[in-house]
């Protein structure tokens, strides 16, 4: 398991197993998102299967699947909610950890600077300098 901090609250990972619930659960994790669409994984390591072994190790489990297709405002929006409406600290999964590491810089945009974001993501060991233009259109668009 390969679990990399980007905030104090927010942790990203690239695909779980069900098997790592428990120790998820141990470390202080509390809620898990998870951000891969069935269709990339096999059934045992589909939402299903790891929504019931979160379940099981007492944590809360929230479905958000992201592709490059469906990483609309409303889904950043939603996966923001996710991650802070609900008991932190907060681990989002998919294939690496970086589109779950993405819709949290595009989920900062006009909260953060550019810089401190791109600072934050590249400190969790994700290089997405390539978003600036995003980001600073995200940020003008909200006035920031």
């Amino acid at each position: 398991m390969d679990i990399r901090q980007i905030t104090p609250a927010y942790f990203v990972a690239p695909q779980l197993d069900p098997a790592d619930m428990p120790d998820i659960a141990a470390a202080g994790i509390k809620t898990v998102i998870c951000n891969r669409p069935d269709p990339e994984v096999p059934p045992a390591f589909q939402a299903d299967a790891l929504e019931a072994a979160a379940q099981a190790a007492g944590l809360t489990f929230h479905r958000l699947p992201l592709t490059h297709q469906t990483m609309t405002p409303a889904n950043v929006e939603q996966h923001m909610a996710f991650a802070e409406e609900t008991e932190t600290p907060v681990l989002a999964y998919c294939a690496s950890g970086t589109r779950s590491t993405v819709v949290w810089c595009l989920g900062q945009a006009g909260r953060m600077s550019c810089d401190d974001i791109l600072r934050t993501a590249r400190d969790g060991g994700y290089d997405l300098d390539a978003l600036r233009p995003t980001l600073e259109a995200i940020a003008a668009q909200k006035g920031g």
